[in-house]
């Protein structure tokens, strides 16, 4: 989630920034969500696309931590999945050694 502050109001708000679809500086910033709602906040569009890499980074270094931890594995089962082939199974990234051969 990323905090974000209401231009109106002043009042904070967290927001899942994979709900975002759309950022607008008009000459206020709105944002506008999937479903359609739309949120007018202080933070201009830099602030906001800067918090949305900070929280992808993060999520992604904390899952790549538990997947790797030993001490987790009982607890959590993470990993980075590159794609999955037309029958639904994972496929290897391109250059990974275990990856076929489609020759």
């Amino acid at each position: 989630m990323i905090l974000l502050t209401r231009f109106h109001s002043g009042e904070r708000f967290a927001v899942n920034p994979d709900l975002i679809e759309r950022i607008e500086e008009t000459p206020d910033t709105v944002i506008t969500l999937t479903n359609g709602s739309k949120h007018v906040v202080q933070e201009c569009i830099d602030e906001i696309t800067q918090e949305m890499q900070v929280f992808k980074a993060t999520t992604l270094a904390l899952a790549t931590r538990i997947a790797g931890d030993p001490e987790m594995e009982t607890t959590a089962h993470l990993r980075i999945v590159h794609g999955l082939g037309d029958d639904g199974t994972e496929t290897p990234p391109s250059g990974d050694p275990e990856s076929t051969d489609p020759s």
